[in-house]
């Protein structure tokens, strides 16, 4: 069947494109709210009239995504990875500098964010590499070629800095996993997590060795750790088959030596390269006293806002928490608070239901495919939404530190509206595609 006959409006998803939509003008409202502008809506100088205009511009866009055949995306997926990389070096050259960040090209009063496209073409370029002649994963290789596709966009993000868009970068591991990444890579990502954690609370807190002070209590829990693993090499060493006591030693030493090397690299890189803002709302997320008592204003009046709410909320445009603008950057990143306050434990647990049925409904079409390109992609764009879903929230909440990601389709902002509008747009194109035989 030829994708050029194809009838993209019988076959496409209209689940997944009306769960969108209904996501994209709940967003709009709170971004009315959230902004004092309930009485001016239709103001086009306002954010709430700005955000009205992306929608406007986005709804094009959908519709042109869907009217271009799924094989444009393939072939164009390298020259989409490396438009965006010249753009993402070219912003840390003549980018406008937005909230200590030079990540902006500015356009007038509009400004385009490279960053947020970036997720997209790193999407693209991961579906045709992995695709391409049925390129075996597990190739050492293939898999040093493929982290370097994925930490190339990474580390130009960083250097804007824009930590919380790397951070959605780290969500990739997922559509890897698909591919037949062992889990025993995830088993270890969830144990840097765990010596993570340790290592911040003993590299900053004087309680946990009151005798031996800041940094030596620090530095006494490398030197535990290196005597526990030692330890647990032992006993597995002494409860493994003779034939592999010889790769459990090679492999244990190897992970015991990274642990440490990843420990003292987390607390240097938490006391010499992070700013004292930075130090500071990571150490307020552990519950770890600081000089700055306003470090934590966000979080502790994002909680506040979030609680007042109740069972059902104070009603749209109706939460004095939000119309005095107590929380910074409420119609952006913080803009769940508004969810929270006006709408109450039930209209936040049904938006968080919506994006959980997103992601699940995307899962569902990864799954469905037969394509191999379509179904890495399906999960890259999984794997985006969910990060910035769980990071968002988590943020809000005081479960993750405050980090600047934008909520899909709520947070004000045109760049991030197109970019998920592109990373959804393509998505359904290739799901209607299906049946045909794209490669």
């Amino acid at each position: 069947m030829s994708s050029r006959s194809l009838n993209v409006a019988a076959r496409l998803d209209w689940t997944t494109l009306l769960t969108v939509g209904v996501l994209v003008v709940l967003g709009w409202l709170n971004i009315v709210s959230a902004t004092a502008e309930a009485e001016v809506v239709w103001d086009m100088g306002g954010k709430a009239g700005k955000q009205l205009i992306w929608m406007g511009v986005c709804a094009v866009l959908m519709v042109g995504l869907l009217a271009v055949e799924g094989v444009f995306y393939i072939r164009t997926s390298v020259v989409h990875y490396a438009a965006v990389m010249l753009l993402l070096m070219a912003v840390l050259v003549v980018g406008k500098k937005v909230g200590g960040a030079r990540s902006w090209f500015g356009v007038g009063s509009f400004g385009i964010q490279p960053s947020e496209f970036a997720k997209t073409a790193t999407a693209l370029i991961l579906a045709w590499f992995l695709s391409r002649d049925g390129r075996p994963w597990r190739t050492f290789k293939t898999r040093l070629q493929t982290l370097a596709l994925i930490a190339a966009p990474a580390g130009l993000i960083l250097l804007q800095p824009d930590a919380g868009t790397v951070l959605v970068f780290g969500g990739f591991i997922f559509v890897l996993y698909r591919e037949g990444l062992s889990g025993n890579v995830l088993l270890v990502g969830v144990g840097m997590l765990v010596l993570a954690v340790l290592t911040i609370l003993l590299g900053a807190s004087e309680s946990w060795y009151p005798f031996l002070g800041n940094e030596s209590g620090f530095w006494w829990f490398l030197l535990s750790l290196a005597l526990l693993g030692t330890l647990a090499l032992l006993l597995v060493r002494a409860a493994t088959l003779p034939r592999r006591r010889k790769a459990v030693s090679r492999w244990g030493i190897a992970l015991l030596l990274g642990g440490m090397a990843f420990s003292t690299g987390l607390h240097l890189g938490m006391e010499q390269v992070l700013k004292k803002h930075q130090r500071e709302r990571i150490h307020v997320l552990f519950g770890i006293d600081v000089d700055n008592p306003d470090a934590d204003y966000n979080i502790r009046h994002a909680k506040a806002a979030i609680g007042s709410g109740g069972w059902t909320g104070k009603g749209w445009a109706q939460g004095p928490m939000t119309a005095y603008g107590f929380v910074p950057e409420q119609e952006t990143d913080f803009i769940f608070c508004t969810v929270g306050e006006e709408w109450g434990f039930l209209g936040s647990a049904g938006v968080v239901g919506l994006f959980m049925f997103l992601i699940l409904r995307v899962l569902h079409l990864a799954e469905r495919q037969r394509s191999q390109f379509t179904r890495v992609y399906a999960y890259a764009v999984a794997s985006i939404l969910f990060m910035h879903f769980l990071v968002n929230v988590g943020m809000v909440i005081g479960l993750a530190p405050v980090i600047g990601i934008p909520l899909p389709f709520f947070s004000y902002g045109g760049s991030s509206l197109m970019g998920f509008t592109l990373l959804l747009g393509i998505l359904l194109r290739l799901d209607a595609e299906r049946f045909a035989v794209l490669r």
